[in-house]
């Protein structure tokens, strides 16, 4: 299969999805094309927590504020996956994270003539590759024309938080669609601590295991999905509640 994430919203996809079909025999499955608009972190940490639970495929990764510019497009493989991305940092959380032991990380960079549209390499350099490297084989990236491997790529690398007896200080790296505002914070930093409440950036909340255990519009401090500790309230927004946004700091304190 080749799956396919994006900013794009739509109808940008369909154009991607038309050059695939056309050069490939491949199944199509849309991720997201709703992350955050030129946000690479966000994409990069969504991709992270999706990408991993996927069998072996050619991943086409389209968030890309730099199109146009000399920015490089490449294609990474890890183990029986590739993901097809510009070098901006976006494809290698995932691709550490799709990594089992001894797997090797290897960068491709795209060598192709001038695209036809200086702003849409979705259409006119991603997916065609992603096609290209569908058709060939993740395990023959070395015989697809216009790839030469990269001498370096761009790393990307979440803030680190920092975890004390009495707290932590950290950051919001995403806010998901319900408003929950997913933090750095380790999840251990509050793992003795439901039932309990602590404080955030200097205001009290109760630490919960699930957001049904506070009434309807209560604030909570859980641990996602993720691992992470999030702000969250109850059928409610938590980036609202706590009056927080991604990269905003976030101080938790016991």
């Amino acid at each position: 299969m080749i799956t396919l994430s994006s900013d794009f919203g739509s109808p940008y996809p369909a154009a991607m999805k038309g050059v695939i079909l056309r050069d490939s025999d491949a199944r199509i499955v849309d991720v997201s094309h709703e992350f955050p608009r030129q946000d690479v972190p966000g994409a990069a940490f969504w991709l992270r927590e999706v990408l991993p639970y996927f069998p072996p495929a050619v991943h086409c990764v389209v968030v890309d504020p730099g199109v146009g510019t000399d920015r490089a497009a490449i294609v990474v493989r890890v183990g029986d996956h590739a993901i097809v991305a510009p070098d901006n940092g976006v494809a290698l959380p995932a691709a550490r994270a799709i990594a089992d032991d001894g797997d090797v990380i290897e960068v491709f960079e795209i060598e192709t003539d001038e695209p036809a549209s200086a702003t849409f390499h979705g259409r006119d350099v991603f997916a065609p590759m992603a096609a290209a490297v569908h058709e060939i084989g993740v395990d023959s990236l070395h015989e697809v024309a216009d790839l030469v491997r990269a001498d370096g790529y761009e790393e990307l690398a979440f803030p680190e938080p920092t975890v004390s007896q009495t707290g932590a200080s950290g950051a919001v790296l995403v806010v998901d669609g319900f408003g929950n505002a997913i933090t750095n914070v380790p999840g251990e930093a509050i793992e003795d601590r439901f039932g309990q409440q602590v404080r955030i950036n200097g205001e009290p909340a109760p630490v919960r295991r699930t957001y049904a255990t506070v009434d309807p519009g209560q604030r909570l401090v859980t641990v996602g999905s993720h691992g992470n500790v999030e702000l969250a309230v109850n059928r409610g927004r938590g980036d609202e509640a706590f009056r927080v946004g991604a990269g905003d700091r976030v101080e938790l304190s016991y």
